[in-house]
Parts: structure tokens; sequence; C-alpha cells
């Protein structure tokens, strides 16, 4: 009998370098993924991978097999593609990426919708503020924020990203409000760890660029509680308006130098390049599009930027 089970875990393998990153792609254990690599290879009666206690290397016949292997995958999405289709729904299980906070705060509002909607798409999501390997983790896509490194990946831009400086009314009421980015010096500044330079914080203002060497007593790899902490009244920040949007609304927040714009990033969906985008994919990525709003998302008007 063709070994067509053991496929996607000996490509698992062969991408991810070893049986225990493939353990953790695939969310089965090291040793159900070395037995059937070990049943393959019987079956095949040949040695797939060259093993050592340090690192496994794909044989000659690994590397032909391999080849094949991948174009199997991909005709297999095709198939599921096609019965897709057909039936005039997605169908199939849907593995994403998304940042912490953007996650929690406006995709997990929306899962019950979207499943609602397609009740033959399954779907994990995993919420982490590292850039995740999309094929080492076995991804079908991710949404992330910022400049894009140069890479395989298919990208499909879904809103701007706008950054504001805020701080709490209890904040500004005790400290007062800066006048001009070199007035910053003279307040607590909290930083979010993940940016290119968090010290630095640059501006558009009347007169050109302003770039601030800013200095503070908090510096932290995530937005929301970045977050918490301004609406307590330690300092001010810089929080994307994807997260201050509604505090900025219901008067928790308030912004500071709104004269002063900062940098304009995008929010993207990204995906591995393949001939076909799955339609399971296509219905999450449009689902997004539509509820957040694609030139002025919805926390944008909460903020009060744009017209």
């Amino acid at each position: 009998m063709i070994e067509i089970g053991a496929i996607p875990i000996f490509v698992a393998v062969a991408e991810s370098g070893g049986f225990a990153a493939a353990a953790r792609r695939l969310g089965i254990t090291k040793s159900a993924v070395s037995k059937r690599i070990g049943t393959l290879e019987a079956h095949l009666g040949t040695q797939l991978f060259h093993r050592s206690t340090r690192s496994i290397s794909l044989t000659e016949a690994g590397e032909i097999y391999l080849t094949h292997a991948i174009q199997a995958l991909g005709s297999a999405q095709e198939a599921e593609d096609a019965v897709a289709a057909v039936q005039g729904q997605p169908v199939g299980h849907l593995k994403i990426s998304a940042p912490m906070s953007f996650g929690r705060l406006h995709i997990a509002p929306l899962l019950t919708d979207f499943l609602a909607a397609y009740p033959d798409i399954t779907m994990d999501l995993t919420m982490d503020d590292r850039v995740i390997d999309l094929v080492d983790a076995g991804l079908d896509m991710a949404i992330r924020a910022g400049t894009l490194p140069d890479s395989a990946l298919i990208a499909r831009r879904l809103a701007p990203i706008h950054s504001v400086l805020v701080a709490s009314p209890k904040y500004i009421s005790r400290m007062g409000a800066p006048q001009h980015p070199e007035d910053l010096l003279a307040h607590n500044c909290l930083h979010y760890a993940y940016s290119r330079d968090p010290m630095e914080w640059v501006f558009q203002g009347p007169h050109g660029e302003v770039r601030t060497r800013t200095k503070g007593t908090l510096r932290v790899n995530n937005s929301e509680t970045l977050c918490t902490a301004l609406l307590d009244g330690l300092g001010i920040g810089r929080l994307p308006t994807f997260v201050a949007g509604s505090h900025v609304a219901a008067g928790r927040l308030i912004r500071v130098l709104p004269e002063y714009a900062m940098s304009e990033q995008a929010l993207y969906a990204v995906f591995p390049e393949r001939r076909h985008m799955p339609m399971k994919v296509r219905a999450f990525v449009d689902f997004l599009a539509e509820r957040i709003g694609r030139d002025r998302p919805f926390w944008d008007v909460e903020a009060g930027l744009g017209g």
C-alpha cells in the first residue's frame, strides 16, 4: 500500500530540519514522526535521511522523493479547492498566526461569525508577537504589521496602521501636556520593545521631520500591557490606533502632540507562495478586510484620524 499519509510528515521533517521541529509543526509526538518516517523508508526500501546525534539531512533518494512529495501535497490542496468550488463553499482546516494584541482585540471577536458563515472550515489560531516561519510552522497564512522583509511570501495589504502618542488624563493633569517633541525629554516615555528603535520617536510636524530620543521607566513587548500602564497614568507612550482607538474615543486616553504625525505602516495578510490561493484562505482574508474597513479602519475612526 502507498504510504500517502506519511507524505506530509516527511515534508515537514525535510522542511523543518528535524523530527522534533516537525512534531511541533504537526501537533504530534516526536516518536510518532520517527515511527512514520521509519515505516515510509521500509516501504520504499531506502533511507531518506542521514541521521546524526545533532542533525539530519536528506539522502539523494530523499531529495528526489521530496520533489515529488511537495508536488503531491500541492495536488492534494488543489483537489480540496476543486471540491470546495463544486460545493460553492470553502472547506478544510485553516491554520493562522496573528500578533497577540491584534489577534485578541480584532480577530478573536470575529471567529464566531466567521465559523458560523463557513461551517465546513475548522481553524487553528496562534497568537504570537514573534515572526513565525509559515512553512516551518505549517501555516496557511499570517497577519503581520509594519514593513515586511523580502521573502518568498505573498502579501496582501489589508489596512493602514497609524500610531499615536497618548497618555491618561491623570498623567496630563499631573505632568502637563508637551507642546513640542523636544518637551518629551521631561516626561516618562513608555516603549514597545519590538519597535525597530524603541527609544527614538519620529514625527512629521508643521516644519518637517523631527526625531526625538526618549527615556522612561518601562519597556514591554506587548501593546496591551503598554496600554494598561498608560491608562494607569504611568507616562506617555506610542500605541497603534487598533489598540488605542476605543480608549481615545471614551476619553480614557488623550492624544499627545496631535499635530505631529507618526509614520504610517500597514497591516498585511501573508501566505506561502503557491499557484492558487485556497478558498478557505481567501474567505477569511475577505471576511477580515470587510469587517475592519480597508481604507479607513474603524479603530482610526474611533481615534479621530482620517476624514
